[in-house]
Parts: C-alpha cells; structure tokens; sequence
C-alpha cells in the first residue's frame, strides 16, 4: 500500500461506496492534511483577488496603472503555481515527498510572499492615494473598496506562502 509519509494522511485512496473504492488515483488524505488545506485556501484567495482585480480593476486601470498589473501578475503566478502543485500531490502519492523535500516549494512560497506582501503594498497605495479621492466624489465607484479587499487578501495570502514555505523548509530539513 502506498504511503505519504505524512502523518495523519491516510493510506486508502479514493471514495468508499459499500464493499469497494472507486476514483483511486486521487489521493483525499492529501487534501484534508494542513499542507492540502493550505494549498486550498491559497487557490482560493488567489481566485478572490484575480476577480476583483479582473471585474472592479480593470475599468479603473488608467487610475491605478502598473499597480494593477502587477497584482494581477503576482495572483495569476500563485494561482497557477499552486494549483499545479495540487495536482501533482494529489494525483500521485510520490509527488508530494518528491517535490516539497526538495528547495522548489520552499522558494516558491518565499517568493510568492514576496510578490504578495510587494503587490498588496503597491495596490494599497494605489487605492490611498487615486482610488479614495474618486470614491469621495463619485457615486457608484466600486474600485476603491474592491481593491482595497483585494489588497488586504492579498496580504493574508503572503502570510499563507509564509507559512507554507515555513512547514515547507521544516519537511526538506526533515523535521516534518
């Protein structure tokens, strides 16, 4: 039977119904551990910020200039980063001792909190700065307060990718 070396991770893949399992490639201990369920609310926090970035920043894109593109680069590289690594330790039981023993997710998550915690400052300034003056005076504008939830989830996904990459370097040293 294969193993994660995860403690608290189980060891049977798939769904129980009855007397069998079925959808064995998928790994559902992975998804319910503190790794997996970190990588779950990163996605969802990247999906959160890349809509309002997409529905509420775009129109205001000549105020806020290259602070929303850089949100909207930092969110799509996290986004897409983690939901491969999702894939992959989902999907196969190798991946997850393979690839986070190794440096890739530790400098992965510093990075991407790196980006996160730059991207979120930037975008705050932004909305401080262009957006605020805009919200006092026009009805109906939407942006400030959009983007200033999405720089403040942004911040809470830096400290996730903090603390990823810290369980992430505690398992490449070993400690697990």
């Amino acid at each position: 039977m294969a193993s994660f070396g995860v403690r608290g991770m189980s060891q049977n893949f798939g769904i129980k119904i009855c007397c069998c399992r079925v959808c064995t490639c998928i790994h559902f201990g992975f998804i319910t551990s503190r790794a997996g369920l970190l990588k779950i609310v990163q996605l969802g926090l990247a999906s959160l910020c890349e809509g309002l970035l997409i529905k509420y920043g775009i129109p205001a894109a000549d105020s806020i200039g290259q602070a929303l593109t850089g949100f909207l680069t930092t969110t799509s590289y996290c986004f897409t980063t983690t939901a491969i690594l999702l894939a992959c330790y989902c999907f196969s039981d190798k991946s997850y001792g393979l690839i986070r023993q190794s440096l890739f997710e530790v400098l992965f998550n510093v990075i991407a909190c790196s980006m996160y915690f730059s991207a979120a400052s930037y975008m705050g300034f932004a909305c401080v700065v262009w957006l605020h003056p805009q919200f006092l005076i026009k009805p109906g504008f939407w942006a400030y307060p959009a983007m200033t939830a999405a720089y403040y989830m942004g911040y809470a996904g830096g400290i996730l990718h903090a603390i990823d990459g810290y369980l992430a370097f505690r398992h490449y040293k070993g400690y697990r």
